[in-house]
């Protein structure tokens, strides 16, 4: 990162299940990876490029930008001087909670768009990270149960449809579960096919159609989530990245803060209440 990118990613007590990311970039790029949860971010300067399946969007400084679970998306700087924004990142389980006193139906709730220009839920958004970074409890919590509500109530699409399992789709969660199980060292693309009794290219478009990446970029996010795991029990980052399969610590530095925003180093740092201002994401 240049010495003009700061970041912070952390977690407040009080929001159990939400991680936060209050950050400023310039060059940085996030590489295409999907999250268990949810992305609930506000844009507070400059303009952020999010690359999505169906093509990419920008938010500029007020923009709100939401994305659902298991959703392949990048983003990036979409002007010269980068982007700044605060995001929030709820758990399922967050939501649902939410959803439940809603009365919306049982299942995972979706929202029906990406970006959207509404003053009064950007300041909702910042409202939750000033009421987590002063340490006011009460207020964070609140804060964010209001904004879900909020955000529910507007622009839910409801429970999303489970997915069928045709014979690709059962291919692909197939190999998906093999691949989590052989986290650190998996086979090749080939080995996976013929496990599976199907072909190479086969599998990658089965793969690629049921979860918007290729095995490769899916194994590595999983690599990333599993680090986060072991960084947030207290595990050096060297013992980590050979843990998840990753060459080194620099192979995990590399890919952790290109999809996570911040070194492993200062997230773990943050784990163990280091309160910083806004340190530095070098």
């Amino acid at each position: 990162m240049t010495p003009r990118e700061q970041a912070r990613h952390w977690e407040h007590p009080a929001l159990p299940g939400v991680d936060l990311l209050r950050a400023r970039y310039v060059r940085h790029t996030f590489s295409r990876h999907a999250h268990d949860g949810y992305v609930i971010a506000v844009v507070t300067a400059g303009v952020e490029g999010i690359g999505l399946p169906d093509g990419a969007e920008l938010a500029g400084a007020g923009g709100v930008v939401l994305i659902n679970p298991e959703t392949p998306h990048s983003a990036y700087a979409g002007t010269e001087e980068g982007w700044a924004y605060q995001v929030l990142y709820p758990a399922r389980e967050v939501v649902a909670a939410v959803a439940a006193d809603l009365s919306v139906p049982r299942g995972t709730a979706a929202f029906d768009t990406t970006v959207l220009h509404d003053p009064v839920t950007a300041r909702m958004i910042a409202d939750v990270h000033a009421a987590a970074e002063s340490d006011n409890a009460l207020a964070a919590d609140t804060c964010l149960r209001l904004l879900l509500a909020r955000l529910l109530a507007r622009h839910g699409a409801g429970p999303t449809a489970a997915r069928g399992r045709s014979g690709g789709q059962a291919v692909a969660a197939r190999a998906r579960e093999l691949l989590a199980a052989r986290l650190a060292e998996p086979p090749s693309l080939a080995q996976l096919a013929a496990e599976l009794g199907t072909s190479p290219f086969a599998l990658l478009r089965a793969f690629r159609s049921r979860y918007g990446l290729p095995p490769h970029a899916w194994l590595t996010g999983e690599r990333v989530k599993e680090a986060r795991r072991l960084l947030d029990a207290g595990i050096a980052p060297a013992a980590t990245a050979a843990t998840v399969g990753f060459t080194d610590q620099s192979h995990l530095n590399r890919h952790f803060t290109r999809i996570v925003g911040v070194p492993p180093g200062a997230y773990q740092r943050e784990r163990k209440n280091v309160q910083d201002p806004l340190p530095d994401a070098s």
